[in-house]
């Protein structure tokens, strides 16, 4: 028998929860980045660059994207690592990892992708310079796991970047509520035929450790000078981290 966890509000099996992140992104693939600039008004964008911009991505550096879905953070990653770095983007998720392949090669960009868990990272110690994970930790079920492995395959003086949506400011909570539980599920009905899985993300976004305890988890992991920016009042945080 396998533990129990949350699937948004519901109580899953860990084995069914797995099963069901992965219909959510094979319903969602093809649909991903128009539902993103519709949901955030465009907002997740400058989220992104901000966290590109804080990861500090140098010539030469190694660099792994996990979760990476359409793969916006390794597309730049990989310019500003040039030819003498390596940038791998990864996800749990077929479907989604296509897309990102597809879109890279689109750009020119020939960079390595691989399927993977963030759990049971397939990389050697000590072996990138940056980690990153945008908007997919919320769907992990072992976090503290996936963090671990994380700051395992860090190098030290590495840093971890955790873009994740979190705790909206309090006088925003009851509009931030009457869209994420009305509006979400109707535009995901209307633009990619599937309310349910825009159920689940505004769900998923309530079960996620809010800001402190993200952070408190992050120094639990190994991580040191943890930190985190709060984006748009609370919809998004940055947290990062260092190895040493």
């Amino acid at each position: 028998m396998t533990n129990s966890t949350h699937f948004g509000y519901k109580t899953v099996s860990e084995d069914d929860k797995v099963h069901e992140v992965a219909k959510v992104f094979h319903s969602v693939a093809s649909k991903y980045d128009v539902m993103n600039d519709l949901m955030s008004g465009g907002l997740h964008r400058l989220w992104k660059t901000f966290t590109i911009a804080n990861a500090g991505v140098r010539p030469g550096f190694k660099v792994l994207d996990i979760a990476g879905g359409t793969g916006d953070l390794a597309k730049a990653f990989a310019k500003q690592a040039g030819k003498t770095g390596e940038v791998w983007l990864t996800d749990i998720n077929e479907s989604m990892l296509r897309v990102g392949r597809d879109r890279l090669l689109n750009k020119g960009l020939i960079t390595p992708t691989l399927l993977c868990d963030a759990e049971k990272l397939p990389f050697p110690d000590n072996y990138f310079d940056r980690v990153s994970v945008a908007f997919g930790l919320r769907n992990m079920t072992h976090k503290d796991q996936a963090l671990a492995e994380m700051r395992r395959v860090l190098k030290p003086g590495g840093k971890l970047l955790v873009l994740e949506f979190s705790k909206v400011a309090a006088p925003l909570q009851k509009p931030y509520d009457v869209y994420s539980f009305s509006v979400l599920p109707w535009l995901g009905q209307k633009i990619a035929g599937d309310a349910d899985s825009y159920r689940y993300l505004a769900e998923s976004i309530r079960m996620h450790p809010d800001q402190e305890t993200l952070k408190t988890m992050m120094e639990t992991a190994g991580l040191e000078r943890v930190q985190y920016f709060n984006l748009t009042a609370g919809v998004a945080a940055l947290h990062t981290g260092i190895k040493f």
